[in-house]
This record gives structure tokens, C-alpha cells and sequence, in this order.
């Protein structure tokens, strides 16, 4: 048995070296079991805040697509214009969904077209009707996301402001009907309540986008540093580089690149696509836009 004394622990009395090694060891371990609380991010938008205010672009921000094409669908459908316009108001949203990206003078020929459609007829018609196009064709294309970002300024006791190049009687509608507080938009010149067919100025568009918050900021008293702006266009980056708070939402290339390296917060609230182009979904997006276009064409000529 003295053989196996080996396996036999021996007592040791500890030395100062061995306390001190076995209190760092169990209070190491403690420290293990404890949960670290991370840093909290503060809050924002921040609730009370009267000096901060959210701005949002419209077409592909919050809304899928381009209003001025939906509000055409519209007015095609109460027989504004020709089966000819349709056609060629669904190439320019074909064009607006393929390329991911505002072009300003495919914009200018969208503009031109609405223009000469309204030309003629009443302020209070078109303003009535657009409550009905909205139901129609834009509620089901309001980006979720985008609508729950707006929201959360909206409980936060914030305003909260469209800005587009959209017609400001469109803009009304969709803010308005989204519980914002309103909108700015391109406004169109009228005479006695009637359209027409010119423009007050330019469209609000780019940089003009940009000059308008700015004056919205100073005659409402807000302080730029503290309110958000939301785009998914590069052309609007000049609105963005206003604020305090800037995002960029189902951006395109050149404002992703940019946000990136400006280090702003990006969401992207489009399915299947790839985040620096747009991919198959839009070209499908493109044919169905073509092929209801077609349809309505051949409805038309049976009709007749």
C-alpha cells in the first residue's frame, strides 16, 4: 500500500501566494456570471423635442414608385387624356423603377405632362379628386417601414413634413391622409382657381428641396441640428446634409455610397433586390407596368 502513498493527497498548508491566487481566481469567476448592461443609444426621436422635426421625401421614400404616375392612372381612368398619355406616362415610371434613380430631366418631361394634363381645369376639382386617387392607387404603396419611421416622430410630439417634387395638392393629400403635419411641394400656377399650366417658379427639386426646409425651419423656430431628413434619392442629399439626423431609405447607388461614407443611417424596406442596383424585381416591376399599359390600350381600341 505504500506504493500507492502517491495518489494520496498530501495536506499543505496555503501560503500567502496561494491565497492570494485563489481569491483573484473566484473573483474572476464571479465577475464572469455577471451580466454586462450595454450602453444605452439615446433616445431618438426624442420625445418633447418642439425644436426637432422629421422631413420626408416622397416617391421611393414613402411611397413605391412615382406619385405623378399614380395620380396619371387616375386621371386616365376619368378620362383626362388620351390612351397615347398613359402610354407614355408608363414608360416614364418603367423608366423611374429601372433605374433606381431621379433623373432631373426625365423628371422635367413627367412634369410637363401632368402640367399640360391639369391646364384648364379647377384647383378644387383636381384637389377632390386626388382624395379619391389615393384610395385608388397610392394607400396599398405607402412603404411600411417608412410610414412607422414617421410615426415615431409623430408620438414623439414632433412634425413631421412631406417634401417632393410632386404637385403640393398631391403632397396635401398623402400627408394629410397619413396624419402629418403637411407637405412641400411644387406648386403650379392658377388664375382665379384654374390651372394654368405653368409653374410658380421652379420644381421643388434637389437643392430647392434644401432652400424650402430651411425656411420652414426658421419660421416654425427649429433647430436643423436636432431634426431628421429621409431621401432614397442623391439628389437630395443637399436636404440631408441640413440636418442633424440624416437616412436614407431604399437608397440609390450614389446616396448609399454616400451615406456610407458620411457614416448616416440607411434602411431598406424593397424585397429581393440588391442593395447597390435594382435588380429583377424592378424589370418585373416594368412588365406588369407595360403590360397593364398594354392591356388598357387594347381595351380602348375593342371599346371603340
Amino acid at each position: 500500500m505504500a506504493a500507492l502513498g502517491w495518489l494520496t493527497p498530501r495536506r499543505r498548508s496555503a501560503t500567502a501566494r496561494s491565497v492570494l491566487a485563489g481569491e483573484a481566481s473566484a473573483e474572476a469567476a464571479r465577475k464572469s456570471t455577471q451580466v454586462t448592461a450595454p450602453a444605452e443609444e439615446p433616445e431618438f426621436p426624442v420625445r418633447g423635442d418642439d425644436k426637432a422635426a422629421a422631413f420626408f421625401d416622397l416617391d421611393n421614400t414613402v411611397m413605391q414608385g412615382a406619385a405623378l404616375f399614380h395620380y396619371g392612372r387616375g386621371l386616365y381612368k376619368r378620362k383626362f387624356f388620351e390612351t397615347r398619355d398613359l402610354a407614355k406616362f408608363a414608360w416614364q415610371q418603367a423608366w423611374f423603377r429601372l433605374a433606381g434613380f431621379e433623373d432631373p430631366d426625365h423628371m422635367q418631361d413627367v412634369r410637363e405632362s401632368a402640367l399640360s394634363i391639369v391646364k384648364g381645369h379647377r384647383v378644387a376639382e383636381l384637389q377632390s379628386i386626388g382624395e379619391e386617387i389615393y384610395d385608388e392607387y397610392m394607400a396599398e404603396r405607402i412603404w411600411p417601414g417608412t410610414r412607422a419611421l414617421a410615426q415615431a416622430h409623430l408620438d414623439a410630439g414632433q412634425r413631421v413634413w412631406l417634401v417632393t417634387a410632386a404637385p403640393v395638392e398631391i403632397a396635401q393629400v398623402i400627408a394629410r391622409r397619413l396624419g402629418l403635419t403637411g407637405a412641400l411641394g411644387t406648386v403650379a400656377e392658377s388664375v382665379d382657381g384654374v390651372y394654368t399650366g405653368k409653374l410658380v417658379g421652379e420644381p421643388l427639386h434637389g437643392p430647392a428641396k434644401a432652400e424650402a426646409v430651411r425656411a420652414l425651419a426658421a419660421a416654425e423656430g427649429l433647430d436643423l441640428s436636432r431634426c431628421a431628413a429621409y431621401s432614397d434619392s442623391h439628389n437630395d442629399i443637399p436636404m440631408l446634409s441640413l440636418v442633424g439626423h440624416p437616412y436614407a431609405i431604399n437608397p440609390d447607388s450614389k446616396l448609399r455610397k454616400h451615406a456610407r461614407e458620411k457614416d448616416w443611417r440607411l434602411r431598406d424596406y424593397r424585397t429581393g433586390r440588391k442593395a447597390a442596383k435594382v435588380g429583377i424585381p424592378a424589370a418585373a416591376g416594368v412588365g406588369a407596368v407595360a403590360g397593364g399599359t398594354a392591356a388598357a390600350i387594347a381595351l380602348h381600341r375593342r371599346r371603340r
